[in-house]
């Protein structure tokens, strides 16, 4: 596929079936939006809101829809600086490089530019929005891509479209979150069947490979991860005896180098279903020791299958650290074995110090925190985060026989609960981002739950890093689904309901509050002067709608005449 430039015409996946209580769950124009790992995350966001093959790369493809729209305000300072990955660096951290943007000038931040997508993009995906991912910049070029697997280069310094590589494939798993990866001039990035490379400059298309997965290995909905001439991916709602694979690939030719089964053979209550397990979707960690760290997802049974058939799945709700060069493992963590709670370890994990030693950070909707040798897997600590009900070893007790579950059966954290968006390390405290949501399950068929037991909202929390003891605790009103991200003495994130908030990180106490133009919830980019917020508009998008999906650009004016930052270009 060719990429376009500003100026040129821009223009499924299995069933999910009905889900008890909400109806059948279906993408646009009535397409069935996701495979039954979607439930994780689709189906809840649509109880939340209230309602219930090839990728097509040829030349030219698209349907003459309208192009993106970029619009910039007067009066607020150019954007400065880079979110070189998607994590904001190469160990997950989600610190800010070079942020300036603090508690004493917050109140400061004023809207610089936003990036309204258009045509069938902007329709999203229901129950989840047009925009799931963070964006990554690099040299004055902000890199985006959508729920479609179309990819976006825009001028960091004033929004507009430079390129645009057009795939127009709703994802099928999921769905989402998507997202692209860019070092030595490639970005790198999945639809659900492929993964691309292009030129950074102009998107053109380096290459491109439709045959990296069979039908039961799943589909793509990570945002990879590249280092060392590697690129790093895995797919997810993998229904055959592997489930999700891990892998990596030549990052100059696409070749696969190795491959990882996330299953050791299926279990009994994962095939009667057939849904699929394991796999991953958030970026992993590249370690500086020579190791890759991904966090992997559940296996997807019922309860009744899970009791009568119990077993531990690995390497399902695990930490999987292997040599990156050649894919062996290194060793593993399994948070929960025989997981019927939808309680994946899908969190990146992140790189740390802890008692002048290597660390790894995991966590995941499980709604734990926990802290990992980096040399061995060891636990050091764990640490509960949100709200907890009672119910988290009721599959670890399933093991041996020693859990009876009684209908209705409501647990907390729920399918979308715990810790959905990725966490940030700095200064010897871990920070993360927690959904408070009940789901109740009425049968012993039910996968992800029946219906929502209570109000969603959630908490952002801190940590300690050598202890994991809890340092302080903040409410908030709606899901934090923005990820954790630290500038200087804040850390923010954003809510669902289209908030941009940040907390004083000695207190947690809320000092900045923002409303967004839409509902949000993908991570966002902190970085310079500058806060890059995907606004996706899950909520109306919900509803069979579009929700105004747009990438905006919020800032403060840099101190001092002339400064500059790092990453920053005029173009």
């Amino acid at each position: 596929m060719k990429a376009r430039s500003v100026g040129q015409a821009r223009r499924g996946g299995p069933e999910l079936g009905a889900v008890p209580g909400l109806g059948s769950l279906t993408g646009r124009g009535g397409q069935k939006s996701g495979a039954a790992r979607g439930l994780s995350r689709v189906a809840v966001l649509v109880l939340v809101a209230g309602v219930v093959s090839v990728m097509g790369m040829a030349a030219g493809c698209g349907g003459g829809s309208a192009a993106p729209v970029s619009t910039a305000l007067a009066g607020a300072a150019a954007p400065a600086g880079a979110w070189p990955d998607p994590n904001g660096d190469i160990g997950n951290t989600r610190v800010g490089p070079d942020s300036v943007i603090s508690a004493a000038n917050v109140a400061g931040l004023r809207e610089a530019w936003a990036f309204k997508l258009s045509g069938p993009a902007a329709a999203g995906v229901s129950g989840i929005g047009s925009l799931t991912a963070p964006p990554v910049v690099r040299d004055g070029v902000v890199y985006l891509q959508d729920e479609d697997a179309n990819v976006y280069a825009l001028s960091l310094a004033t929004g507009k479209l430079k390129w645009e590589y057009p795939v127009n494939v709703p994802e099928k798993s999921g769905p989402g979150p998507d997202g692209v990866a860019v070092a030595d001039g490639t970005v790198y990035g999945d639809s659900s069947t492929s993964v691309f490379a292009l030129n950074a400059a102009t998107g053109a298309t380096r290459w491109v490979d439709g045959s990296l997965l069979t039908p039961s290995q799943g589909a793509f909905e990570i945002q990879p991860q590249v280092a060392d001439g590697r690129v790093y991916l895995a797919s997810a709602y993998g229904s055959g005896p592997g489930g999700g694979v891990l892998m990596a690939l030549d990052a100059s030719t696409g070749r696969r180098l190795w491959t990882f089964n996330t299953v050791i053979g299926q279990g009994a209550g994962v095939r009667a279903l057939g849904l699929g397990s394991g796999g991953a979707w958030e970026p992993p960690l590249v370690g500086s020791d020579g190791s890759v760290t991904f966090g992997t997802g559940n296996p997807y049974q019922s309860i009744g299958q899970a009791i009568a058939h119990p077993s531990r799945q690995l390497y399902t709700d695990s930490a999987v650290n292997l040599d990156a060069a050649t894919g062996k493992l290194r060793w593993y963590y399994q948070a929960v074995p025989d997981d019927f709670q939808d309680h994946d370890l899908q969190g990146s994990p992140v790189s740390a110090v802890i008692g002048g030693k290597p660390a790894i950070i995991a966590s995941g909707k499980v709604g734990y925190v926990y802290a990992l040798s980096a040399r061995t897997g060891a636990l050091l600590w764990k640490t509960p985060a949100g709200a907890h009900n009672g119910h988290d070893n009721d599959s670890r007790l399933a093991l041996s026989h020693q859990v009876t579950v009684t209908y209705p059966y409501t647990v907390e954290p729920g399918a979308l609960g715990g810790i959905l968006s990725d966490v940030a390390v700095a200064d010897g405290s871990v920070y993360a981002a927690t959904i408070d949501l009940p789901i109740t399950y009425t049968s012993q068929d039910s996968v992800t739950g029946n219906k929502a037991a209570g109000p969603a909202t959630g908490e952002v929390e801190a940590l300690s890093l050598a202890t994991g003891r809890v340092e302080w605790d903040t409410k908030v009103a709606s899901m934090p689904l923005g990820a954790a991200t630290v500038s200087g003495d804040l850390v923010f994130t954003t809510l669902y309901n289209g908030v941009l908030v940040a907390l004083d990180r000695s207190t947690g106490a809320i000092v900045y509050q923002h409303q967004l133009p839409t509902s949000a919830n993908a991570p966002i980019a902190v970085f310079g002067n500058t806060v890059l917020v995907p606004a996706g508009g899950p909520t109306t998008s919900a509803a069979g709608g579009g929700g105004n999906p747009q990438l905006v650009a919020y800032t403060v004016r840099l101190a001092g005449p002339g400064r500059r930052l790092g990453g920053f270009g005029s173009t």
